[in-house]
């Protein structure tokens, strides 16, 4: 785990997960008239099924409140338990992940992931978005790119060596991969939409 257990570790944590359990994709989506977001696409809570509800502006702002629901609590936890950073960057993406408010079903992580990664360190936050960006520009996969991206910052802590925000971001990557396996088995299909499209 990121550090030891200790109550501020059990403050950080929970700090995270209440974060990055908002489910601002399905909120935002509702208050616009687009109605269940499950229910469409791909079933995701995220901005790339928001997206496929034909609002860009929704989408947005979508990602941009899930990046902030990363980023926030890491950098409260930075200013009030720094030495438990990690673990409100690992139960942002849990939450995420798991809301409890959706009975565990919730998103793929790989935004609100980006705002961890920025407020860790922001070195590693310009890795991530670096590579979500430029494999999404060449291939238009969605997927690819955040699977791509979870690794760059696990990797980007390593090259500046910082263990402890290597171990979370490592712990956080097999977690996306794995939230990511039907996805997977479509790339190795060659069935993997592409962003734009509407399935």
């Amino acid at each position: 785990m990121p550090t030891e257990l200790t109550i501020t570790a059990l403050y950080a944590a929970l700090l995270g997960y209440g974060f990055g359990s908002i489910p601002f994709g399905l909120i935002l989506a509702k208050l616009a008239g687009k109605g269940d977001i499950r229910q469409q696409g791909s079933g995701n809570i995220g901005a790339t099924n928001v997206l496929r509800t034909g609002s860009k502006g929704l989408a947005a702002a979508t990602l941009l409140l899930d990046l902030a629901k990363g980023f926030v609590p890491v950098w409260l936890a930075g200013m009030w338990f720094w030495q438990d950073m990690g673990w409100a960057a690992l139960f942002a993406v849990i939450g995420h992940a798991f809301p409890v408010w959706l009975g565990f079903k919730g998103g793929k992580g790989v935004a609100t992931n980006a705002g961890v990664s920025f407020a860790l360190a922001w070195p590693i936050g310009v890795a991530y978005a670096i590579v979500w960006i430029g494999v999404l520009a060449i291939t238009r996969i969605s997927s690819l790119a955040g699977m791509s991206a979870v690794v760059a910052a696990a990797v980007m802590a390593f090259v500046l060596g910082i263990p402890t925000f290597a171990k979370v971001l490592t712990l956080i990557a097999v977690l996306v991969i794995w939230l990511h396996r039907e996805n997977i088995k479509r790339l190795a299909a060659g069935t993997e939409p592409k962003v734009g499209s509407s399935k």
